[in-house]
């Protein structure tokens, strides 16, 4: 009897041992071990931009970097929750929220250049609120093993990779008169009339996907930063309230009366504002409709990890 107590008390202990050992992920420092699975809440503090129709370089319109507006850039901010498999794969739930905005009068320099972009005077801003589930791939961690190594704290430092899905609200807006004025309500191109079938009333709630890249520092037990880059990868390029071509205006009495009406003849057009002269025909190109809208984001995160325990 004696013998089976003691036998059950080593592989009780055996056991004990290897469980710890299997949650264990490395000895952070003297007073502190790792779980398979640690979690942080954080929150960030960056920029926001876009990529639409409206404004841009000298020439035609260009993708990506080289048709930034940087002085159109904005603050961004963020919170977030956060889980990691040791220090591998993570996946986390946040919530962003920002403003993006362009103005082709930042042509008017390179206006002889811009094939009328420049002329045709047209200008947003837009709340953005976003809620994403983003996943994490850290490559140092995948491929070097890190985790068989208990005995070896892993570098502090890790470059890492994202990809997700969202689900962001947008309102495109221009002003008039000193006032602010919602866009999508105006049917500036003529969506969801009935002259212009292939045009449908866009939608202010839609989903994304973020894409980006980041690197994290971990300050301590508790804390670690972050820097990161995404781009939002949209189905719509009616970010800015700009796609395709200019309408008939005289059909907007068949679908508005009082100060909408006005609203959306004074503002599906805007070239007369810097040429009173000018006529435009409908068909005349107003935007691209080849290529969809994007916003993209830089922040500084910083994050609170629980999920560790104490050495007693």
């Amino acid at each position: 009897m004696k013998k089976i107590i003691v036998s059950l008390g080593f592989v009780s202990l055996l056991l004990s041992t290897t469980k710890k050992a299997e949650a264990q992920y490395y000895f952070y420092d003297e007073n502190t071990y790792d779980n398979p699975v640690t979690f942080e809440f954080g929150a960030s503090l960056g920029f926001m931009n876009s990529l639409t129709d409206l404004g841009g370089r000298k020439g035609i319109g260009k993708k990506f970097i080289k048709d930034v507006n940087f002085d159109k850039t904005t603050i961004a901010g963020s919170v977030y929750l956060h889980a990691l498999y040791k220090y591998q794969f993570g996946l986390r739930a946040e919530a962003t929220f920002g403003q993006i905005k362009a103005d082709d009068k930042v042509l008017e320099k390179v206006k002889t250049t811009t094939f009328g972009r420049y002329e045709r005077n047209l200008n947003f801003r837009s709340k953005i609120t976003e809620f994403s589930l983003i996943a994490e791939a850290h490559p140092l961690f995948i491929f070097f093993n890190y985790d068989d190594e208990y005995d070896k704290a892993p570098p502090r430092f890790s470059p890492y990779l994202l990809g997700g899905v969202g689900f962001f609200s947008f309102k495109p807006q221009t002003q008039l008169g000193g006032q602010w004025v919602d866009l999508q309500p105006l049917s500036t191109e003529g969506q969801g009339f009935l002259e212009y079938p292939d045009r449908q009333q866009y939608k202010l709630n839609q989903l994304n996907i973020p894409l980006g890249l980041g690197v994290k520092y971990e300050l301590n037990s508790q804390f670690n930063v972050r820097a990161e880059f995404i781009y939002r990868k949209l189905n719509t390029d009616y970010l800015d309230d700009v796609s395709t071509e200019y309408v008939d205006p005289t059909i907007y009495a068949n679908y508005f009366t009082g100060a909408k009406l006005t609203n959306a003849l004074l503002l599906n057009d805007r070239q007369y504002e810097l040429n009173p002269g000018h006529v435009t025909t409908p068909g005349d190109q107003r935007g691209n409709a080849s290529n969809n809208d994007a916003y993209f984001t830089f922040n500084l995160k910083i994050g609170y990890v629980f999920g560790r325990e104490k050495i007693k």
